[in-house]
């Protein structure tokens, strides 16, 4: 993709090794909009690896004025009733500041359209139920919510405990 300009002021790219502080930045500034800072462990060296060596996920930055104002950072998954990959979209944070600009719609509309181009059949993501502003915002683009799932999470001590019952 390189970069993409939309509109006059807004430039969509993918992330580089470079941007590294960036995105860590970007990521404790959704956790703390989330009430969430004190889970962040998330560091450079860690992100580097998953990003940039293991190809974990994908991250795009949007910058506004030639300023990073946002960005998303997204996924593969698979769904075996499509039989189709899709993609899951675990971040997508635009700074207070720059709201109402047409950041977080140029990012999920960016997306949607590589979902698109690389034969996806869905798109998903989560969004914390008290989360209004974006809840409002996925509405009017098509997003529904799944009410009859619930997500499961296991981590830490907990994860370590399931992997050793494996042996």
């Amino acid at each position: 993709m390189g970069c993409r300009r939309i509109g006059e002021h807004i430039v969509l790219r993918e992330a580089g090794e470079r941007d590294i502080p960036l995105i860590l930045e970007f990521i404790r500034g959704l956790a703390e909009y989330e009430h969430l800072l004190d889970q962040v462990s998330a560091t450079e060296d860690g992100l580097a690896k998953s990003l940039f060596q293991d190809r974990a996920a994908e991250v795009l930055i949007c910058e506004y004025r030639e300023k990073p104002a946002g960005f998303a950072l997204y996924f593969h998954n698979f769904s075996t009733f499509l039989g189709k990959p899709g993609i899951y979209i675990e971040d997508l944070f635009v700074r207070p500041e720059y709201r109402g600009r047409g950041l977080g719609r140029a990012l999920f509309a960016r997306i949607a359209a590589i979902a698109e181009e690389r034969g996806c059949g869905r798109l998903e993501w989560s969004c914390l139920d008290w989360n209004e502003p974006s809840i409002k915002f996925y509405q009017s683009r098509g997003g529904r919510p799944l009410d009859d799932w619930t997500t499961y999470r296991i981590t830490g001590d907990a994860l370590k405990k399931l992997a050793e019952e494996e042996q």
